[in-house]
């Protein structure tokens, strides 16, 4: 099971990893209400290192990305949630509208993005390119999101998707 961390103890950790050799993987993201879109994209993410970090943005940009209402669970717990997956091994909340400081923080040795992106459209690929990192495209095809899941909630229509 993945831990919590703030941020001067998940330095702490990567630079210990570090020493140990190993490579570290980076995903981000909102992980609003937990869906297989997002297991399959963070089981993606952690084929690509040794140790799997997950940045989830904290209620505040939360909400400035996905607008009143979000986020339906707040960051506390959200982070539990991602933590308890097994291919996460490091969880830290984060509150700027994007995750360039802690790229540049951290320097991960893959920055790892869902496939509703390509290695050119990623915001953050100028960041890891500086400090010598590599982008990866990861997960299955963005057929899954939470806002379709709220939708099928406020509609009551619970039938199952095949």
């Amino acid at each position: 099971m993945g831990q919590v961390l703030t941020e001067s103890e998940l330095t702490a950790r990567i630079a210990q990893d570090r020493r140990d050799g190993r490579l570290i993987a980076f995903a981000n993201g909102c992980f609003d209400i937990l869906h297989v879109g997002h297991v399959r994209y963070l089981e993606g993410a952690a084929r690509e290192a040794d140790r799997l970090i997950v940045a989830i943005n904290d209620d505040g940009s939360v909400r400035a990305l996905k607008g009143e209402g979000r986020p339906v669970m707040p960051a506390a717990e959200r982070a539990e949630l991602v933590a308890a997956l097994r291919s996460v091994d490091y969880v830290v909340t984060f509150s700027e509208p994007n995750v360039e400081r802690l790229l540049l923080q951290l320097k991960p040795d893959v920055h790892c993005k869902g496939t509703d992106y390509t290695v050119e459209t990623v915001p953050e690929r100028e960041t890891v390119k500086s400090y010598g990192g590599r982008i990866a495209i990861v997960g299955d095809p963005k057929d899954h999101s939470t806002k379709d899941v709220l939708g099928r909630l406020r509609s009551s229509n619970f039938e199952v998707r095949s």
